[in-house]
Order: C-alpha cells, then structure tokens, then sequence
C-alpha cells in the first residue's frame, strides 16, 4: 500500500500537466487558427479542472494502476475531456487541421524536455541524493507519461491526433474514406490494447521521443 501511495504521489502531477497542457494547446492552436469554440467554453486554460474527465482521468487510471500493482505491474492508462474543436470554423479546415491536431503532441513532447531541464537543474543545484529521490522520481514519470502520451496520440487512428493528421494529409476523397474509421477508433484502440499490439506500434514513436529528449539530458 505505502508503493501504491508513493506511486500516485509521484505520477500525479505529472499526468495532470501532460492532459492539461495537451487540450489547452488544442484549443489555443485552433483559436490561432480562427476558430474560438475551446476560448469561449473556457478550455483554454491551465487549470486541470477544466479538463478532467471524472471517469477517464481519475476513477479509471486509479482502477488500473491498483489492480496492476496488485499483480507486481504498474499500468497508467485514461484520458481527459476532449477539447471542442469546430473544424469548419477554422480559415482552411482541412490545412488547419494538421496544426491543430499536432499541437497536442508537441505539447507532451515539449513537457517530456521541460522535465529533463528540471531534472538537470535540481542535480546542479544538489538538491536531489541520487536517482531515487522523490523529485528524481517525478521527472521521471514527467518524461515517461508525456513520452506516451505523445506517442499514443500520434497513432494515425482516428480519434488520435495522428488520425486527424493523415486526415488532413489525404487528397479530399481518400480523407473523407479514412475518416469513416472514425466511429469505430477507440474500439480498434482497445482491441489494439487487448492483443498486446498497442505497445509495439507505439514504441517507434517512443524511441523517436526518447531520441529527441536524450539530447537535452
């Protein structure tokens, strides 16, 4: 029980920024871009509580990770509340698109390095005894929960964002054909999930992001 405690103190602040920053940088991008639904429902913004997701981001990562630490694992697995995008409000929806789409993403790839910055801040300064200090421990889980956040979301599978990215990337007819996947993506996700072939489709992206954040160690 003290690990499970120890764990969620370590994860906690990490995961709440990764979502957070990932729906405000949707938002923010898509209102750059011309289309204001996420200002104007209040979702651009760095409070976490306007984007969790009761169900997705506590009640079910909570579930997860008791369970699987029960049987010597550690999974962390959610989401939050999507932020509103109106796609035909933007100036070129299918162009804008990619942008709005590849902010979420970038932002979790950017707090992955910001993480590793603070990491090598606190050990210039002394203010960590080694590898398993507490703050040593919660860069870590900042670099690995925004790592695959970032990958998962890159997955060209609609819903994710890297669906919405080959979307706009298509010439108009085969985009309209991929986006009737659709309604059917976070079956497809699961199902992914329950065969064991989530993990090895994201791991070159992983290995990507781990090769991008090497270099600010």
């Amino acid at each position: 029980m003290d690990n499970l405690i120890q764990t969620l103190a370590v994860y906690a602040l990490p995961v709440l920024f990764a979502i957070t920053l990932h729906e405000a940088a949707h938002g923010y991008v898509a209102r750059y871009f011309g289309d204001p639904t996420a200002a104007q429902a209040g979702r651009i913004s760095l409070s976490p509580l306007r984007h969790i997701d009761p169900m997705g981001t506590i009640v079910v990562p909570l579930v997860l990770l008791f369970t699987t630490k029960l049987m010597g694992g550690g999974l962390l697995f959610g989401w939050a509340k999507p932020v509103p995008v109106d796609w035909g409000r933007l100036r070129r929806p299918k162009r804008d698109m990619l942008w709005v789409a590849l902010a979420g993403p970038a932002s979790n790839l950017l707090m992955a390095i910001g993480w590793v910055l603070f990491l090598r801040v606190l050990l210039m300064a002394g203010l960590i005894g080694g590898p398993g200090d507490f703050w040593a421990l919660m860069a870590q889980a900042g670099v690995q929960v925004n790592l695959i956040l970032m990958a998962l979301n890159l997955l060209p599978l609609p819903p994710l964002d890297g669906g919405r990215i080959v979307f706009s990337l298509l010439p108009p007819r085969l985009a309209w054909r991929y986006g009737r996947i659709e309604p059917y993506g976070l079956v497809i996700l699961i199902v992914l999930m329950m065969l064991g072939w989530l993990w090895p489709l994201m791991l070159p992206l992983l290995k990507l992001g781990q090769w991008v954040v090497s270099g600010f160690l």
